[in-house]
């Protein structure tokens, strides 16, 4: 194969082209809020000499726009989780958008069902949002060509959906390091998502079970992880939406201590007892295992090294010992030779006694410190979702208003826990009718209930089994055709909805034939 031949001027001068192009855009009212870590130059670098387009920037484009039109009008998207086409066909009718749960994936799209462990094939979530907007692209096309060939006259009485709802996808934590977050982050654009979110969670320590639940990274690792995100998106031209989302207010646990901007919530023991790990080796069972860990807990009075200072220092030395530390980011090694110097003390802490039987540290989940990692991520995404498991109002607007503080105009997202007790978190009815419209008062444009679905489905199979199984067709004809689903639901039957006119319209077309218009 002959090399490829080009004068040497020339490709300085397009690739000098390019990176202005590139610097450009990123200066647009759809790119100013973002940051890079990298220049353009570096970007333009990295491209494809044939540019490449997606439609996931035109719908990351058209989602931008719902969004920010729900934050200034104080409104909000409430949508919730799909993996099947012929659910989102119908969610069109009252949603904006399409959200893709990688929980519902790990229940409906792999071999081996489980639990949202987050252990399920990498590019499973990509494929199922690729199946949808095939979908979404035919329903469209359909569409279109029905009132095509309908005369202009008659064209007011046919329905006319956007079946083109922008994608929201489950990217979890990138599924490995950063090439292969890059490699997702490339999966999910070439798929025609919208936007995905992506959280600071620990790969393969998303646990439910003994007493260990979820896992951060440091904050340093999860601001690389979603620089991976914009740098690939960037280096394929898409204007892809990243939300970042953050899991520390509901984490119990932390990889590493190697961030210091982490360490004001990592947990110590302040009694000199023997490490946890070796306290729960001999446990056989779960509930041993948690009685154990909850009462080493107690015995060595865990607590943060900020709470270990206050302990045994007077009002007066806590002052000055926070006034200090909150000059600037401290580390660990620093906040102890302070507390020396102040209370004229060692004050026995060890973070290192806590530690898991994986090594992990014990961290102490707080909206303060959620805010502190959305605001140390919200220049490289465009949207925040704090996870709250169980949020409170007052924790809520915390939240919310210290984040936009810091970044004015934030667009937030929110996922909704299916069984949580709202009233034993002090909500009242009337809270609980509102609490949508209060949060979108809030900036929390666009809210979800992530699993729905698979209740739904559950649910309504239960019962026509059930009608099916004890009416046979006398019950189908006396439910589903004279008043239910065939009275007037999309289905099969119905040529609109399964493409019986596009397909007859191909025909047509093969033949020679024009539509009637």
């Amino acid at each position: 194969m002959p090399a490829i031949s080009m004068d040497i001027a020339t490709e300085q001068s397009l690739f000098d082209k390019r990176v202005s192009e590139i610097e450009a855009s990123w200066k647009t009212p759809r790119q100013a809020h973002l940051v890079r870590p990298y220049s353009a130059r570096t970007i333009a670098a990295l491209q494809n000499s044939i540019p490449q387009t997606y439609a996931s920037s035109i719908q990351a484009d058209k989602l931008w726009s719902q969004l920010n039109e729900h934050r200034k009008n104080k409104t909000c998207e409430l949508t919730y989780g799909a993996t099947d086409p012929i659910q989102v066909s119908q969610m069109v009718k009252h949603q904006q958008t399409v959200y893709v749960s990688g929980s519902l994936c790990g229940v409906s799209e792999v071999s081996t069902p489980g639990r949202d462990a987050a252990d399920y094939p990498w590019d499973t979530v990509p494929k199922v949002v690729d199946k949808i907007f095939r979908s979404q692209l035919w329903h469209d096309q359909r569409q279109r060509q029905i009132p095509m060939s309908t005369p202009e006259s008659q064209r007011a009485q046919l329905e006319n959906w956007d079946y083109l709802a922008p994608i929201v996808a489950d990217a979890d934590m990138g599924f490995g390091g950063l090439t292969s977050t890059a490699k997702m982050a490339k999966a999910f654009v070439e798929a025609g998502v919208a936007m995905i979110h992506m959280d600071d969670l620990a790969t393969g320590m998303k646990r439910f079970s003994m007493g260990m639940g979820r896992t951060a990274v440091p904050t340093s690792e999860y601001v690389t992880r979603l620089t991976a995100v914009r740098m690939q998106f960037d280096i394929m031209g898409a204007s892809t939406l990243l939300m970042c989302r953050c899991d520390s207010a509901t984490c119990d646990f932390i990889t590493s201590v190697i961030d210091p901007r982490d360490h004001p919530y990592i947990l110590g023991a302040t009694k000199d007892v023997e490490p946890l790990a070796s306290a729960i080796f001999s446990a056989v069972s779960t509930p041993e295992y948690q009685a154990i860990r909850k009462d080493w807990v107690d015995k060595a009075e865990v607590m943060t090294f900020d709470e270990a200072v206050q302990a045994v220092a007077s009002p007066e030395q806590f002052s000055e010992y926070k006034s200090k530390v909150f000059e600037e980011v401290t580390p660990m090694s620093h906040r102890r030779k302070l507390a020396k110097f102040i209370t004229g003390q060692d004050i026995f802490w060890d973070w290192e006694l806590p530690r898991s039987a994986d090594g992990q540290y014990m961290w102490k989940p707080t909206i303060q410190a959620a805010i502190e990692r959305a605001c140390a991520v919200s220049t490289l995404g465009d949207v925040t979702w704090a996870r709250i498991d169980a949020p409170t109002w007052p924790g809520l607007v915390e939240f919310h208003t210290k984040v936009t503080a810091a970044s004015p105009n934030r667009l937030f997202g929110f996922g909704y826990v299916g069984g949580y007790n709202f009233a034993a978190a002090g909500f009242s009815d009337e809270q609980v009718l509102s609490l949508h419209k209060d949060l979108a008062a809030l900036g929390v444009v666009w809210q979800l209930q992530p699993i729905w679905v698979q209740m739904a489905l559950n649910d309504v199979t239960n019962k026509f089994g059930a009608m099916w199984q004890q009416d046979g067709i006398g019950g189908w004809v006396r439910d589903m055709v004279k008043t239910g689903w065939l009275a007037g639901v999309d289905g099969g039957h119905k040529m609109g909805y399964s493409g019986g006119f596009l397909a007859d319209s191909l025909a047509e077309a093969v033949a020679g034939r024009e539509m009637l218009l």
